[in-house]
């Protein structure tokens, strides 16, 4: 099999079957490299931006640009000026959705992988050094800015998963994908260390506090635009045959129907990705709201959650090569599987916290540390086995899409909870439906006959 052709490697490209299949393998480990610097370039945007700073000083912003009955306006639209946050990142998510399946196709038609790669992610890096300038009652740059950054980041991690099925042969997959989500961890909590000190020491450099976070927003994004450069450097572009790839990327949508009905022909692999759809929005919207949980119900400060935040980032690199381990010892299915149940665990005891206890919390963000680094790394290197050859980045802008696409559903049943009981415990209690269905889908996908249907080979373990 033609690797130029169809982006896999040979299943045997790491056998010691000579000096040849030695430069091979040295330059796939080359590679290999370079692509976990691209989680360590841009999940400092996540971890910093998003999760940490943004949220809180973007609707600081729109509270002062905000008329005295606490609404800003728009294209003379009334907003509360505390949901121009959230607002921000939904419509961020839907310009995510629509520009994902044309950058899949566009790349997968072209065979230019890269190129796409670094436009996604210079846009999001540009953007989010241009929060730098987000003062005053600039809450529409700082909302446009944002809407920018975050899509680009989900097109360019779209396109960024797809060359995991290139640079790794099967059986490596597992351990790849988890080094790149300790890489990105690593960097992630790295960050937030030097941005802390900034920012609770920000009247000894001189700052005051808005010029603190602003310099935290900004550096971001220089720090994903300069290590984009190492990805850059060491990825490589498969170059498809003039009949695949000849068609303009304007055909898009077009490839957008196309793959949407091609994919109904592997019907195990949209199983898997319903699974992933269901648990990993639980995921997500646990992250998310945790904040919200630990200082609505359990009373908590935002040096507690600040530091609980760093807590998760750095026993997420010792999760995600742990869980890496387990699976090339139990396979990636049942791992996740395994992860999945202490996710409900872990929400159960959520439930049950006292308030007004910080160890308690900090007990818990330990245990979303370990096992949500491995549960998102192996659910990324089994769909990869599950993607047809030739098919990397459509099939991956529609796993990213599962992942951003939905992402508003767990949200949706958080704040319905919420509003329903007025409990935060509740709330949290109800994102188990997530857990609990996605366990149950997974477990029914036969991964080892989803792989041979996909036609590509099965490794020993999945």
């Amino acid at each position: 099999m033609d690797t130029r052709t169809t982006g896999h490697p040979p299943d045997g490209a790491d056998g010691p079957d000579g000096a040849e299949d030695a430069a091979a393998r040295a330059a796939r480990r080359r590679e290999q490299r370079g692509w976990y610097f691209y989680d360590f370039a841009c999940s400092v945007y996540s971890t910093s931006v998003l999760t940490v700073f943004v949220g809180p000083y973007l609707t600081s912003v729109a509270k002062a640009a905000a008329d005295p009955d606490g609404f800003v306006h728009p294209l003379g639209i009334p907003v509360r000026a505390g949901s121009v946050f959230p607002y921000a990142v939904s419509a961020s998510l839907v310009l995510a959705v629509l520009l994902m399946p044309l950058a899949g196709a566009a790349a997968d038609r072209s065979g230019r992988r890269k190129p796409l790669l670094a436009l996604a992610a210079y846009v999001g890096a540009g953007a989010t050094a241009g929060l730098f300038f987000l003062d005053g009652d600039r809450y529409l740059l700082g909302a446009g800015l944002l809407i920018v950054a975050n899509a680009a980041l989900a097109v360019s991690m779209a396109l960024y998963n797809a060359y995991l099925p290139q640079i790794a042969a099967p059986h490596e997959r597992d351990a790849v994908s988890s080094r790149g989500w300790a890489f990105g961890y690593t960097s992630g909590a790295l960050v937030l260390v030097l941005d802390l000190v900034l920012y609770t020491g920000h009247e000894s450099f001189g700052l005051s506090e808005s010029e603190a976070v602003r310099i935290c927003l900004a550096s971001a994004g220089l720090w994903w635009g300069a290590f984009t450069v190492v990805p850059l450097r060491r990825l490589r572009d498969r170059r498809l045959p003039r009949t695949e790839g000849a068609e303009a990327a304007g055909s898009g949508w077009r490839q957008l129907r196309a793959t949407l009905k091609d994919m109904r022909r592997h019907p195990l692999t949209l199983a898997f990705l319903l699974a992933y759809l269901l648990y990993n929005d639980g995921v997500q919207t646990v992250i998310s709201q945790a904040s919200v949980f630990g200082s609505e119900e359990l009373g908590l400060d935002q040096t507690t959650l600040i530091t609980a935040v760093l807590l998760v980032q750095v026993l997420a690199v010792a999760g995600a090569l742990g869980m890496g381990r387990l699976a090339r010892a139990y396979g990636a299915k049942r791992t996740i599987l395994a992860s999945l149940a202490l996710w409900t665990a872990i929400l159960a005891a959520g439930y049950f916290l006292p308030a007004g206890a910080p160890v308690w919390f900090y007990a818990l963000a330990a245990a979303i540390g370990l096992v949500l680094g491995g549960s998102q790394a192996l659910s990324r290197s089994l769909f990869s086995h599950l993607v047809p050859a030739g098919k990397e980045a459509e099939y991956f802008a529609a796993y990213e899409m599962s992942d951003r696409g939905v992402s508003w559903l767990g949200p949706l049943v958080f704040g319905l909870a919420y509003q329903l009981t007025g409990s935060y415990r509740d709330a949290i209690a109800s994102l188990v439906v997530f857990f609990a269905l996605g366990f149950v889908l997974l477990a029914r996908v036969p991964v080892r006959r989803a792989v041979a249907a996909a036609g590509n080979p099965v490794p020993g373990r999945l």
